[in-house]
């Protein structure tokens, strides 16, 4: 039986391996390696890249791959992109697992942008004290913006030369509870989340508390990647994968 290969480094990507763990699928997950020390899993892990798409398309072969699922993060762009050519050229099915991405209710305070940049434009204001929900990748970007008070969760202690050394830091690994998210905002007296639309429940929490306490929210839409198979869960999921491998 060939092996799924699975793109990850998220919660869905864990819940997967799990799952086909259990039912002894063979697979492989694959993930970038931007966390010190990531969780154990029940099936092998490669970290790092692949060197584009040739190098994936090459792995695909070399591998024995029958089959992948890109379970990345909704902003994982480029490798998503490099995974629907991939496989194309490798003639290897894929199926994106991608949560929903979260949606304004009414009396939500959101202010929708495109990208990192529009984000750091909506920032050019007044002090504020500001939660920067978006992961570390792209904090140099908000440098400039040194009026604010910035408050940063991040899952592995920062290294000597972290962008915004005068922001307030904690080190967590979620997922978090609206309790969490709603005792930290609160005592960093937040004005204002900056998040990702990552969407899906794992990291759901700051959207719901920021909405309790009736803060301004600068949403993040999700970058766009090529057309692609997409299941929503992880039954869909499963269900596609059941149907390639006959089981």
């Amino acid at each position: 039986m060939k092996r799924t290969l699975v793109l990850g480094g998220t919660t869905e990507a864990s819940a997967l391996v799990a799952e086909l763990a259990r039912q002894g699928l063979p697979a492989v997950l694959s993930y970038a390696g931007r966390v010190d020390q990531p969780r154990a899993q029940p099936v092998p892990v490669r970290v790092g890249g692949f060197g584009g798409v040739a190098g994936l398309a090459d792995y695909l072969r070399a591998e024995n791959i029958g089959q992948i699922v890109d379970a990345t993060h909704p902003f994982a762009a480029q490798i998503s992109a490099n995974a629907v050519k991939a496989a194309a050229l490798s003639a290897v099915p894929l199926c994106a697992f991608e949560r929903p991405a979260w949606q304004p209710e009414p009396g939500d305070r959101w202010q929708n942008v495109a990208d990192i940049q529009s984000a750091v434009q909506a920032l050019q204001r007044p002090a504020a004290r500001v939660f920067l929900a978006i992961g570390r990748l792209h904090l140099a970007a908000f440098a400039p913006l040194s009026q604010h008070d910035f408050l940063l969760r991040v899952v592995d202690v920062p290294q000597a030369d972290f962008p915004l050394p005068g922001a307030r830091i904690e080190v967590a690994r979620g997922p978090f509870s609206l309790a969490d998210d709603l005792a930290l905002m609160r005592s960093h007296g937040t004005e204002i989340l900056v998040a990702k639309n990552a969407g899906g429940a794992g990291a759901q929490a700051k959207i719901d508390a920021a909405r309790q306490l009736g803060l301004e929210v600068v949403m993040i839409a999700r970058p766009p990647v090529p057309a692609r198979q997409v299941c929503g869960d992880l039954q869909g999921v499963i269900s596609w994968l059941h149907t390639r491998l006959g089981v």
